[in-house]
């Protein structure tokens, strides 16, 4: 859930309250192919699932698994595909079975998916000049846990027939405010946000509250299964990597 822009907000957070647009990357849209390898073996105490061995349709790109994260570091070493509790896997599938009769070619693309509780305590770590009532907006304390930890949370968006992300008109693990859901209204006032930027948030919110998901208000691409309290008592904690991939 964060960026490099996490950084640049905190040299002065009286700076993060002016909007200005994202930063342009590279012109040449990133296209994501279809490669579904065998599924992990994962722990026999665990009902957890690749997500893509239920539905081959659905597209993963970790940004965990590389260094392309606000860290800037690879945090998962293990951990290569898209792994959920089943039930939310199923949800998920759904889903993406709903928007190809939709919108016929696009796909959904994960970034995130079940992350390891210790994954979570780095991300934390790492926005400790953020006051945490801050902090919290963007990282859940893994005092707490966060949806993630528990594989009831996903980070995600749609791409086009092409492979090509859609313009949601802040980057994922943008920080800034134009990617709060709860304030797109005051962004399309001002210009700041397209109505077709806005068109496609709705699109993947439509998409994921047809199954159940819950959007966060500070992050267009997050959303939970349930409520952290019911992800508690139905659902293990996944402590790291290795808890994982334990055979019992």
């Amino acid at each position: 859930m964060l960026r490099l822009v996490v950084f640049i907000c905190l040299v002065g957070l009286s700076a993060c309250k002016n909007e200005n647009p994202a930063p342009k990357k590279s012109t040449v849209p990133k296209v994501y192919k279809k490669e579904v390898e065998k599924p992990q073996i994962l722990s026999t105490r665990l009902d957890i699932v690749d997500i893509q061995a239920l539905n081959s349709e659905i597209q993963v790109d970790l940004k965990y698994c590389t260094s392309d994260n606000f860290l800037h570091k690879k945090l998962y070493f293990k951990i290569n595909r898209a792994y959920l509790q089943k039930e939310v896997a199923l949800r998920l599938s759904k889903v993406q079975d709903q928007l190809s009769k939709d919108y016929p070619g696009h796909r959904l693309l994960i970034y995130d998916a079940l992350r390891p509780v210790a994954v979570q305590e780095l991300m934390w770590e790492a926005l400790d000049t953020l006051p945490v009532a801050a902090r919290i907006k963007f990282v859940s304390n893994p005092k707490h846990l966060s949806l993630h930890n528990l594989g009831a949370a996903i980070d995600l968006t749609i791409i086009d027939p092409k492979g090509i992300p859609l313009d949601m008109g802040a980057e994922f693990d943008d920080i800034r405010r134009i990617a709060y859901p709860s304030l797109e209204q005051s962004f399309l006032a001002s210009g700041q946000l397209s109505s077709k930027q806005l068109e496609n948030r709705k699109i993947l919110r439509r998409a994921m509250q047809g199954q159940g998901f819950r959007q966060l208000p500070t992050e267009w691409w997050h959303y939970n299964a349930c409520s952290r309290e019911e992800a508690k008592r139905k659902y293990l904690v996944i402590q790291s990597e290795e808890d994982l991939f334990k055979i019992h």
